[in-house]
């Protein structure tokens, strides 16, 4: 029976061009999971969007000068094009600063103080007094109190990676106008995050074996020592708290851009005019939730956002349909790094979405990212990787796979796919592993052990290419042509079960393939950038359609006389030769720090 699988990705804050690392932490292994639970006939609801809201938004805009509602629209729409180029297949990407989400913000808000899970309290809070404002922590740096670096943020020190209070910078300063702030009181709302220790702690104990031993174990060392978390802040943007005499406080983003998952999907429900056809995965008992994030983001993902569906349970239900799903599993990955050195966007120390794609097909760059998910320990992007993955695995192990029989069987056998006559044990065996392969590499996806999917599939490749060398039909084709057919046959069929094991990681070139080997009709679906109006303004996302698939996770079963079409090569090989391969290796080195997002 088909499952309910709802595949939730982390929002990237819409502050700057989206990097390889947003690729391999979230928005790829989420769009490989999902894709293939598509391949299954599962029902898939993906969902995600741009973080409009937060400091980090505010911060970028002061520093050019312009509104943070100008600076957050200008890179979503960023977002949009690169995710759309790069095929990450969304059922929605929307944004936090939609009507529909501040309307649930607020909803959820009203329900956890009315349940009494809220509550005030003063703090202390840096002030400016020539800018007539409170600081929140990325408006202020200065000398971290661990490293001594001069230029820490009032929440993190980039040089040493310490989390901070903004309190304990030595020597603080705006970093707006370089003035000294001044300590004062301010009021804010608190979530009660020890009300829900028991509740968490029962979530993180049992059932959890799918989890990721590190993502697991770092949650369940949080819970016994949670307390209070502010959950409003002095910020001009971001969300209204939805009480009198709070007009000039916002809700803190980290508690409002989690809600987003819920949020989304309510939005792509009223948009396809089917209002609840979310409930199938929040409130359908057999529905799972997967979180797809970085390794930074973990707690607020295993324990702020349960937490909150715990507290708003019954939120738009019936009492029939029970308590709110909570995730099922949060796969969160480790970091990419770059060239051996860790992503900065203050040194531009990055490989930016909109300038990779300039130069590279999405395709390939997919499965760079893919083959070196950082999924245990940290990863890193390496742009001799980037090269020889494509030259030696892409286009001499697959693609020439691809091309040699295609073009062999099209000179050949009259452009069709040629019958074969009877099949030797040889013949038998790579059809088989071609066949089991379905199961191998599904299992691992399904457990969300994408990178080692991925390494089985193309072990098959390497399988098919030395069965298609012991064969040798451009040799025997003189000699016997029915069992030249024969070879042809068999390989055509297991290129065709891969083009489905490889298209959750390669769907373009997946496409292609599809279409050479004369089918009609799309592996997956469409995708597009769509507006659409809300009471108020239009609004932009990334929607897909399903509609037209015609695949299905299953082994090959390509007839004999369909025709073929004319093929072209799948992926491009990068330089002539050693020296043209070290000449754009190098060319792309020197792009780091220089590059900057836009």
């Amino acid at each position: 029976m088909a499952e309910y699988i709802h595949v939730s990705v982390a929002w990237p804050y819409a502050n700057g061009d989206l990097h390889v690392g947003h690729m391999a932490g979230n928005f790829l292994p989420a769009d490989v999971f999902a894709r293939y639970h598509r391949l299954k006939g599962n029902h898939v609801l993906m969902v995600s969007g741009s973080d409009a809201h937060g400091t980090p938004i505010a911060v970028e805009a002061d520093k050019r000068g312009i509104q943070a509602k100008e600076l957050f629209e200008h890179f979503h729409l960023r977002f949009l094009d690169t995710q759309k180029r790069m095929g990450i297949s969304y059922d929605l990407f929307t944004h936090t600063d939609t009507e529909n989400h501040h309307q649930i913000a607020q909803d959820i808000f009203t329900k956890l103080l009315e349940r009494g899970y809220l509550y005030k309290q003063t703090q202390q809070q840096f002030y400016s007094e020539t800018e007539n404002r409170f600081l929140p922590d990325r408006f202020v740096e200065g000398e971290c109190p661990v490293c001594h670096y001069p230029n820490a943020r009032g929440d993190q020190c980039d040089n040493c990676g310490s989390l901070l209070d903004a309190l304990d910078l030595i020597n603080p300063r705006s970093k707006t106008d370089g003035s000294t702030p001044v300590i004062r009181e301010t009021e804010h709302y608190f979530l009660n995050l020890a009300d829900f220790i028991p509740q968490l702690t029962e979530y993180l104990a049992t059932g959890k074996e799918h989890w990721r031993p590190n993502v697991l174990q770092l949650s369940r060392n949080k819970v016994p020592d949670l307390v209070g978390r502010p959950i409003t802040r002095d910020i001009e943007w971001g969300i209204d708290v939805p009480l009198p005499g709070w007009e000039k406080k916002k809700m803190y983003v980290w508690f409002e851009a989690v809600m987003g998952y819920l949020t989304a999907s309510i939005e792509w429900a009223k948009n396809n005019g089917t209002p609840d056809a979310w409930k199938q995965w929040w409130y359908n008992p057999a529905a799972k939730i997967y979180n797809f994030l970085g390794k930074d983001n973990i707690e607020f993902h295993t324990i702020i956002w349960p937490a909150e569906l715990f507290g708003i349970s019954g939120i738009y239900a019936t009492p029939a349909e029970g308590a709110i799903n909570v995730p099922y599993d949060v796969p969160a990955n480790e970091f990419m790094n770059i060239e051996g050195q860790k992503f900065s966007k203050s040194r531009n120390w990055a490989v930016w979405m909109p300038d990779i794609l300039e130069r590279y097909d999405a395709d390939a760059i997919r499965y760079c990212i893919a083959a070196s998910f950082p999924e245990t320990k940290d990863a890193d992007w390496s742009w001799l990787d980037f090269v020889q993955r494509n030259n030696n695995e892409l286009v001499a192990a697959w693609g020439n796979l691809v091309n040699r029989v295609l073009g062999f069987a099209r000179k050949n056998f009259d452009g069709c796919v040629p019958a074969p006559a009877a099949l030797s044990d040889e013949d038998k065996a790579i059809l088989a592993q071609s066949e089991a392969a379905f199961e191998t590499v599904g299992t691992l996806l399904s457990e969300v052990k994408l990178r080692a999917a991925l390494g089985e599939a193309m072990a098959l490749v390497r399988e098919t290419n030395a069965y298609l060398d012991r064969r040798a039909p451009w040799k025997r084709i003189k000699e016997d042509r029915e069992d030249t057919g024969t070879a042809v046959y068999v390989t055509l069929r297991v290129i065709d079960s891969l083009k489905i094991l490889l298209a959750p990681f390669l769907p373009f070139t997946a496409q292609q393939l599809h279409h050479y080997l004369g089918y009609d009709g799309q592996v997956f679906g469409d995708q597009a950038i769509q507006t659409y109006e809300e009471s108020t303004r239009d609004h932009v996302a990334l929607t897909y359609d399903s509609s037209k698939v015609v695949s299905s996770w299953t082994p090959s079963q390509l007839p004999a006389g369909q025709q073929l079409r004319e093929p072209a090569p799948l992926f491009k090989k990068l330089g002539k030769d050693s020296a043209e391969e070290q000449a754009i290796i190098e060319s792309e080195r020197a792009r780091l720090g220089q590059v900057q997002a836009s």
